[in-house]
Order: structure tokens, then sequence, then C-alpha cells
């Protein structure tokens, strides 16, 4: 059977958030349709294909480690652009999401180079937008997460959706992430596809398209939602 490919970028820096989880997430709803999951991990860029990546994972870590993890990164930055362009689906989460932008801007003036696969920045304060977060979305209905970051992303592309509750890109829009494409970033973490199975099947989705697999939706996802409901009812219930 042919096998979604999924590329987790930097794992051994880039852990911060419990991403694995996304992994899982990813890796068993795949499973339950009937669709073999390969994961491989990328420590270092030199030889990689990119083409034969079917998702595109980044996760988020601190100033230093992802520093080093872009370094890396820079060294595939046209490949990773052309993916992105061609509508391979990739899931960024937080430093991983704020370095696809031009620059990221420290506390005390610091220019940090971006790999600039978009048109974006980000300012860092110390002061940090920190707590659970509700999201209402066009494309995956309510979404929920945590988000704990001192960066505040500014950019005109779409968005995941409207803040209802928390803070999201910044603290002033209302809006959180980026989406381009099939490319999503944002700053939920903790991490976000368990608790948004929308989010995980758009990937997959889009994924089984390009690669002409057969994509079946699940019959059931009743736990999935009745969690989510449990964290938007208290969350919502306190404003």
């Amino acid at each position: 059977m042919t096998a979604i490919n999924i590329y987790h970028f930097m794992p051994d820096k880039l852990n911060l958030y419990g991403d694995i989880g996304n992994i899982i997430a990813l890796s068993k709803r795949a499973k339950w349709r009937g669709i073999d999951v390969d994961v491989t991990d990328v420590k270092e860029t030199a030889g990689l294909k990119l083409s034969d990546a079917d998702i595109l994972f980044i996760g988020g870590g601190s100033d230093r480690e992802q520093a080093i993890a872009t370094k890396e990164l820079f060294k595939i930055k046209d490949e990773f652009k052309a993916a992105i362009e061609d509508g391979v689906p990739a899931l960024t989460i937080c430093g991983g999401y704020q370095f696809l932008g031009e620059k990221y801007v420290t506390p005390d003036g610091h220019e940090l180079k971006g790999l600039n696969i978009l048109d974006f920045y980000t300012e860092s304060k110390t002061d940090r937008l920190t707590g659970n977060i509700v999201i209402e979305s066009e494309t995956f209905g309510q979404i929920v997460g945590f988000e704990n970051h001192g960066g505040r992303t500014y950019h005109d592309y779409d968005t995941l959706g409207h803040v209802i509750s928390g803070f999201g890109n910044n603290d002033t829009d209302k809006k959180e992430g980026i989406h381009y494409k099939n490319l999503l970033g944002t700053y939920l973490h903790g991490p976000i596809l368990p608790k948004n199975h929308e989010i995980t099947d758009y990937l997959l989705k889009a994924a089984c398209e390009r690669k002409n697999i057969e994509f079946r939706p699940l019959n059931d996802n009743t736990i999935e939602e009745n969690a989510k409901k449990v964290i938007i009812d208290r969350l919502l219930s306190d404003k």
C-alpha cells in the first residue's frame, strides 16, 4: 500500500510543546482509515528530498534552538518554499511558524533572519500571551488550544480564524495563525491536532488528494467533539 510520508523537522530541538502528539494524531487518524504512514525525523537537511514528503511538520522551541534549526533549514529554503507553493500540506507551530517569515525581532531589538517563505514578521516582547484559546474558523469550525508566546506576528494572509477567547497572533487584531494554500501556522500547542480532528483531517485529506489515495470519512468523532465542547463551554462561560 502507498504510504503517506510525514517529514518531522528537528524533533530533537523543536519539542517544547508536546509536538509529538501532532505526529501521533496524524498517524492514528490515517491508520484508522487504512492508510499507512511513514514518519521521517529530519535532523539535518543535507541531501534531503522534499519531493518525497507528503506532509511537512515543524514544531516549536526556544529562541536558541529555533535559530539553530532555522540555520539548518536555510539549506533547503528554496525547496521548502517551492513545496509550499505547490500545495504540500504543512503544519508549523509557534517558533516553527514565526521563522517562516522575514524576521523575528527580539525584545532588545536584535533581528533574527527568518526563512522568508512568506511575507510577514514577528516582534517579541517580555510579557507573554498565555492561556487557553477558542477560535471561530470558516474552514475548521471552532478550534481550541493553548498558547504561550512572547512573539507578536503581523501579516495580511488568511488566518485560521477569529479569536473569541484568548490572544492569537498578537494582542491587537484578534486573528490566529496563518492559512496559505495548504500551509497552516499557529501559536496553538499542547498539542493542537488531538484537540482539533478537523485540522488533522484537512492535512491528511490534502496529502491523500495529491497522492491519489482514497480518503474516507471516519464515522464516529464523538469523543473528540465532546472533549472540545467541554473546553469551549468552560472558557466561554467565563466571558
